[in-house]
């Protein structure tokens, strides 16, 4: 797929000098030494994962300097950052980097106890965790059809479970039971599930998404709409946009942040406003 989409690139006039990844962490360290030789414009190709680590390659060493420029060409199995600006996939991203479209975007930094990371989709803990935890270990190489099957065995398996945090304006740690906390830049994840329908990615704010501890048959109910984003009215549901995190974690979590999952010690999370331009 890869290489009709160059064509089309370069025959609309974007020169593009290819590197190619063989391993995990490849794209970040190529990015890395890409950004500290003076290139400044990135296009990521795969799914949000190879997102996430250009994103890791140019951070923070870009936080300091000049804004780098990251478009995409979605190939991967998931792409959900793009849904955010269209349903049109591939087709819309070669036509918006022929075309040079971009805008600002935020970049979401987590400090925690082995260091940071950035990311620009959103992060979370709980039930998209477990998800994404069961599709990366067991269904990886099935598309879309893995999100369905480690959705329908994450609700055989259903865990409820405190994620102490305490964020902005708040003076206690919120250490309720939940089916998940969500730190969010971008709406979508999953590929289509909607579980930010409020968020903006460049609203320098943190779109802090709560669902209580929901039962399994709630849960099933209302499935739904995490896909069409309405979850959010039910009543064991919350959401705030807010500039911090604060996390109290008795030991590291399971965490999926932008399709990837890592077990962390998370401790801090903010927004580096408007830190990287994005081409979509």
């Amino acid at each position: 797929m890869l290489g009709a989409a160059l064509e089309r690139l370069r025959a609309g006039g974007v020169a593009v000098d290819v590197a190619e990844t063989r391993s995990a962490g490849d794209a970040t360290r190529m990015a890395r030494e890409a950004y500290g030789r003076g290139q400044r414009r990135f296009i990521a190709v795969g799914g949000d994962g190879t997102s996430y680590e250009v994103v890791n390659g140019l951070f923070p060493e870009a936080s300091a300097g000049e804004r780098p420029v990251l478009g995409f060409l979605p190939l991967g199995t998931g792409n959900s950052f793009l849904r955010d600006f269209s349903d049109r996939g591939v087709e819309h991203a070669i036509e918006s980097l022929i075309a040079g479209r971009s805008r600002n975007c935020d970049v979401l930094r987590l400090r925690h106890r082995g260091g940071v990371i950035h990311y620009i989709n959103l992060l979370s803990v709980g039930f998209p965790a477990d998800v994404a935890t069961l599709r990366a270990r067991r269904f990886s190489g099935h598309g879309e059809l893995g999100y369905f099957i480690s959705i329908f065995l994450g609700l055989a398996r259903l865990q409820r479970r405190p994620f102490p945090v305490r964020v902005e304006g708040e003076t206690e740690f919120d250490r309720r039971r939940c089916l998940f906390l969500t730190f969010n830049n971008s709406k979508f994840t999953g590929g289509t599930m909607m579980i930010a329908p409020k968020a903006e990615v460049n609203s320098g704010l943190i779109e802090y998404v709560r669902w209580g501890a929901i039962g399994r048959l709630g849960l099933m109910r209302n499935l739904p709409g995490l896909y069409d984003g309405t979850h959010i009215e039910h009543r064991l549901a919350e959401r705030k946009a807010v500039k911090r995190v604060e996390f109290d974690l008795d030991a590291p979590v399971d965490v999926m942040v932008d399709g990837e999952v890592l077990t962390l010690d998370c401790k801090e999370l903010d927004v580096l406003p408007g830190a990287l331009s994005v081409v979509a």
